[in-house]
């Protein structure tokens, strides 16, 4: 039976720590393809109003728009923390907005970009070329002008370039958070119609045997109390070791045994190396719940159900096989999509892995016959739930 902290959830600052640096790396892509656009433009258009020297005006044209960037968005995200200090010193939550800043801090950050950028790109751009440009307090210098004039709307164009694309990377992962939460609901929902059919038919099933055979209705009630455990902490848990995820299934498959007699076989093949690893809750208990209730309880000998674990290359591979009536002698819609419940197990691999991960059903492909449901996995990602 798994314990409460194989099931675990990941902790929620690792989370949040990661949800950051996502989209700080996010952030920081696009802000480079824009200034690097931005600047090639300017130096550009300055040589060719006067003519030659693309090169220092390059140079020029980068050392000021870097050291704008690096003004601005220090000031809109020093401004952005600010206020949600002041947000969560007021009991109110921080404001979702992508990087952290959005359109927050706009105005001092332009004003600190026109005092501080130019005079310290300026001075960047002398050192490294060895000139020695107009001072920008010569406001009666054309140079001094362009400069400040370019400045100005070049933080301008940037400011409402980046925050704009800020907006809409927010909107889709707030979108995207959506789509895994509705997910979400729709497992649990699947949960709620499955596990009380189980639940109703085990206790009826006890109610018998308490009169006829006492010490198996005993064995069948520890069963069953361990699985519901187990079924709980599940239900709490972002995912849990395979381990874990084996020892549910080994007590659902010991309840049904009870309720089959010798018409089911089990077979349980986790190795070693394998027992630690995370993975989402409740991937297996749809699949075993098919195998039985399409594949081995409608066959007048019963069968097996084989459930093991592999790693294969960059890819963990988690098998469900029963030698129960196959898939021609099932519906048609789940011998095409696996039912409802394979479905949202489908559903929920998409949204936790992208295309990544997937559930293959398919024959077994063998004398015995029966059917095979496949779950891929990436190894090196850990269950996000």
């Amino acid at each position: 039976m798994p314990t409460p902290a194989a099931c675990e959830a990941a902790p929620p600052g690792a989370t949040a720590l990661g949800a950051a640096a996502a989209r700080w790396r996010r952030h920081a892509s696009r802000t480079l393809v824009f200034m690097v656009t931005l600047c090639v433009a300017i130096a550009l258009l300055l040589s060719a109003f006067d003519g030659g020297g693309l090169g220092t005006k390059l140079i020029y044209s980068f050392a000021i728009g870097m050291s704008c960037v690096v003004v601005i968005d220090g000031t809109r995200l020093g401004f952005a923390a600010l206020t949600d200090g002041l947000r969560r010193w007021r009991g109110l939550p921080a404001s979702p907005s992508g990087f952290g800043s959005g359109w927050r801090g706009v105005v001092p950050a332009m004003l600190l970009c026109i005092l501080i950028g130019p005079f310290v790109g300026i001075g960047i751009a002398d050192r490294l070329t060895g000139n020695r440009s107009p001072s920008l307090f010569q406001l009666d210098s054309p140079a001094t002008r362009v400069t400040l004039t370019l400045t100005v709307l070049g933080s301008l164009v940037s400011v409402f370039a980046l925050s704009t694309l800020e907006r809409l990377a927010s909107a889709r992962a707030l979108a995207e958070a959506a789509q895994r939460q509705a997910t979400e609901a729709r497992l649990r929902l699947l949960e709620s119609q499955l596990e009380p059919h189980m639940l109703f038919n085990t206790l009826a099933n006890l109610r018998v045997l308490i009169g006829l055979d006492p010490p198996r209705a005993q064995a069948m009630l520890d069963r069953l109390n361990d699985y519901l455990r187990a079924t709980l902490y599940a239900s709490r848990a972002g995912h849990q070791t395979l381990a874990a995820e084996f020892d549910r299934v080994a007590d659902y498959l010991a309840l049904m045994g009870m309720r089959m007699g010798p018409r089911l076989q089990v077979g349980l093949d986790l190795p070693e190396a394998l027992r630690a690893r995370p993975v989402p809750p409740l991937l297996l208990q749809p699949l075993v719940e098919n195998a039985i209730k399409h594949g081995l309880e409608p066959k007048v000998d019963g069968g097996r159900i084989d459930i093991r674990a592999r790693r294969e290359g960059a890819a963990l591979r988690l098998e469900v096989r029963d030698t129960g009536l196959g898939l021609d002698a099932a519906p048609p819609a789940l011998a095409s999509a696996g039912g409802f419940g394979l479905q949202l197990v489908r559903d929920r691999l998409a949204t936790l892995y992208g295309a990544r991960a997937g559930l293959t059903l398919a024959p077994a492909g063998d004398a015995e016959g029966g059917t095979t449901a496949t779950v891929r996995l990436p190894f090196d990602d850990r269950a996000s739930g």
